[in-house]
């Protein structure tokens, strides 16, 4: 991994920490300023409080591995395009909205950090294998204790 691009610089303000070894800079991340959605009188007609966030998945500088993890992921945030689409607008105040957008960018891009464990094919013990097996029996003698009583 490269380390000059996943690092913080001297400016810690100007990336969005993931983890302790990977970071965003903040100028690969697209806030946009819009009007909420829903009731809340005449402050959400004039006021731009809700954060529109877009995250270019290819244009960054994030490691190729969590990139394509990120692109596989089925999750309706992420456009055909390859692009993370958050919109927040819970908060009453632009500042609060755009932290809580940064926040789920972060949550997302964490989940793509974890590598999925493969699964090792095993086979079932001698035990449960009888286990079965009697099992199997005794609901096949069980249906033919059902059975007509033939003379």
């Amino acid at each position: 991994m490269d380390d000059a691009a996943v690092t913080p610089a001297a400016n810690p303000d100007a990336y969005l920490l993931i983890s302790a070894t990977l970071a965003v800079p903040l100028d690969e991340i697209v806030l946009t300023a819009i009007r909420a959605q829903g009731a809340g009188g005449q402050n959400v007609n004039k006021v731009s409080s809700a954060i529109h966030l877009r995250f270019d998945i290819a244009a960054s500088s994030l490691p190729d591995e969590i990139k394509a993890r990120l692109m596989g992921m089925k999750d309706q945030r992420i456009t055909r395009g390859g692009e993370v689409v958050i919109k927040a607008q819970t908060a009453r105040t632009q500042e609060a909205n755009k932290a809580e957008a940064l926040a789920r960018l972060r949550a997302l891009i964490l989940l793509a950090t974890h590598v999925p464990t493969t699964r090792r094919a095993t086979r079932p013990t001698r035990a449960a294998q009888r286990k079965r097996l009697e099992s199997k029996t005794r609901h096949g003698l069980l249906k033919a204790s059902r059975a007509k009583v033939t003379r």
